[in-house]
């Protein structure tokens, strides 16, 4: 389970762009995929979300095909990450699919925003620390 601490209060921004992209993705997905879980919470994510035109969406918030800088609350460890469609994942190069479990709860995330999901040892808490690339901020509105 992903939740944010006040996640009823957070308003969660997806440009439009993002919106239709991810929306085509949920639609062409096999209903018994192994990712079934993952696609019905970015279902929920984007259903709850502000939909924002890309000129529009505040810089502090992760889009797809941002690069993020995240803090692990417990340990302090911190990872960069860049949100990537599934095509696009790569573990090794710490591009994470907006279908993974972190990747699912990264969309719409503003910095400074805790997100908490069970992992096999407990509740794992990351802090979104910083952007360090957010496409729609460098004027790449088509990536």
């Amino acid at each position: 389970m992903v939740m944010n601490s006040g996640e009823e209060k957070r308003i969660i921004y997806v440009t439009e762009f993002d919106y239709e992209r991810l929306s085509a993705l949920i639609k062409q997905a096999n209903p018994k995929s192994r990712d079934k879980l993952h696609l019905q919470k970015l279902t929920e994510e984007l259903e709850r979300g502000e939909i924002v035109e890309p000129q529009e969406i505040p810089p502090d918030v992760i889009t797809m095909n941002s690069k993020v800088r995240l803090k692990d609350i417990d340990s302090g460890e911190e990872a960069i990450y860049t949100l990537v469609f599934p095509h696009n994942a790569n573990i090794e190069q710490n591009k994470i699919s907006v279908l993974a479990p972190i990747g699912t709860a990264l969309i719409g995330y503003r910095v400074g925003d805790i997100i908490e999901w069970k992992v096999p040892s407990g509740i794992k808490q990351l802090r979104v620390e910083e952007i360090l690339y957010q496409p729609e901020a460098a004027g790449d509105y088509d990536l």
